[in-house]
């Protein structure tokens, strides 16, 4: 079963961002530290337990290099 509690296009924008931390050859505790949060904060969003808002969405897309729009097409 899976630990998710929201949608599905949800679901795929933490996906997305998953994939491009590991493409970009980022680790979960480096994206924390950028963000000011701790590494289990990133893992919830990226195990979709912690909702991600459109500020925290920008920050990241920033840290990776991508517009915002990267995570939000299918």
């Amino acid at each position: 079963m899976s630990k998710t509690i929201y949608s599905e296009d949800h679901q795929r924008i933490v996906n997305k961002l998953k994939s491009t931390r590991i493409e970009i050859g980022l680790d979960q505790k480096q994206v924390a530290k950028l963000l000011g949060r701790t590494q289990s904060f990133v893992s919830k969003i990226e195990s979709g337990q912690r909702k991600i808002d459109i500020v925290l969405l920008k920050e990241i897309a920033q840290i990776y290099k991508k517009p915002v729009d990267y995570f939000l097409k299918n």
